[in-house]
């Protein structure tokens, strides 16, 4: 996965439910130095009778937020569309260096 571009990560998980299963394997997939190279991790733990549901939001340099239906989607999913836009800010970035 692409994470050079993402500089915030939200995430509201309901640790007891199997449909938070695809937000916390975003998380893992995640550089374990992203925090000290500038990426804002926010994981909000919700309560097993809490009746909001669960949600990601990825930000990017260029300013786009994401916000992914997690209970949906699969972790390939999810993954795929976070590096679609990376790949097509990394094009951008390419096409300014040249």
């Amino acid at each position: 996965m692409i994470t050079r571009f993402i500089t915030e990560v939200n995430t509201k998980i309901n640790p007891f439910s199997a449909q938070s299963k695809s937000v916390r394997l975003f998380l893992t997939s995640l550089p374990p130095t992203a925090r000290s190279q500038g990426m804002i991790i926010q994981t909000k733990l919700l309560a097993r009778s809490a009746a909001e549901k669960n949600s990601l939001q990825v930000k990017f340099k260029d300013g786009k937020l994401l916000d992914l239906d997690c209970e949906n989607m699969a972790i390939k999913s999810i993954i795929e569309e976070c590096d679609r836009h990376s790949r097509a800010l990394q094009k951008q970035a390419d096409l300014a260096d040249a």
